[in-house]
Order: structure tokens, then C-alpha cells, then sequence
């Protein structure tokens, strides 16, 4: 577990640092995937993806990376993220963003950061998924 808390954030950088970097993140994606790809609770949502979702996990990876404050690696590649206009192909209704978050809380909770990143994270990704929303 990480000794640090959210407070310290400037002390490390960033948000980045308090998930461990490249291993904190990849670790939480592949498991919010994995959750995704095998709960029956996510079945909605699995069925708005590709039968693989390796493309998938990379790209949240690499979204993940820069959003946190670390390399800005889904910029490098795709240029700004536009999320909502990225997103507005699919059907995102309350049961999409629910099991999203279903997905990605239970993931978090499965981690090994501080509460109080759990905390902060869950509260941010709450207020993305929301924004998402397009029916």
C-alpha cells in the first residue's frame, strides 16, 4: 500500500505517483476489464465494446496515464481525448454509466492504493461517467 495520501499529492507530483505509476494503473485496468469482460452485472456495458478488448484497456491505460498526471501517452497517439464526442457512437444511458462504475468501484476497492485515493478517484470517475451520459 502507498504511504502517502492525498494531501501529499504535490510533495509527489501527482496523482500519477499515489496509483503506483505505470504498474498501479495497468494493474487497476486490466482488473476493471477483466470485471467488465466476466460480471454478469457488466453486461450492458461489455456489449458497447469490441470482442477483444485489448484496444480498449490500452487506450483507458493510456488516458489514465495522462489524466493522472503522468506521460500523456493517449495525447501522444490520438491527440486530445474529446471524451464525450469519442463516446457519443454509443448508447450512454443511467444502466451503462452504473455498470461502468460498477466495474471501476469494485476495481478500486480490489487495489491496493490508500482510502484516500480510492476516495478521490471514485468521486472523479463518478463525475466522468456521468458526464458520458448522451440519452
Amino acid at each position: 500500500m502507498f504511504s502517502v495520501t492525498i494531501s501529499h499529492m504535490n510533495e509527489l507530483n501527482s496523482l500519477y505517483d499515489l496509483t503506483g505509476g505505470e504498474t498501479g494503473l495497468r494493474t487497476l485496468v486490466d482488473r476493471f476489464y477483466d470485471l467488465m469482460d466476466t460480471a454478469p452485472e457488466a453486461k450492458d456495458i461489455r456489449a458497447l465494446h469490441a470482442k477483444s478488448l485489448s484496444q480498449s484497456r490500452e487506450k483507458l491505460f493510456m488516458f489514465l496515464s495522462g489524466w493522472s498526471g503522468g506521460p500523456a501517452l493517449y495525447i501522444e497517439k490520438y491527440g486530445h481525448p474529446r471524451l464525450r464526442q469519442r463516446h457519443m457512437p454509443f448508447s450512454i444511458g443511467d444502466v451503462e454509466r452504473d455498470q461502468w462504475l460498477w466495474c471501476m468501484n469494485k476495481a478500486l476497492d480490489e487495489s491496493r492504493f490508500l482510502p484516500s485515493v480510492v476516495d478521490h478517484l471514485k468521486t472523479r470517475f463518478a463525475e466522468v461517467a456521468d458526464f458520458m451520459r448522451n440519452r
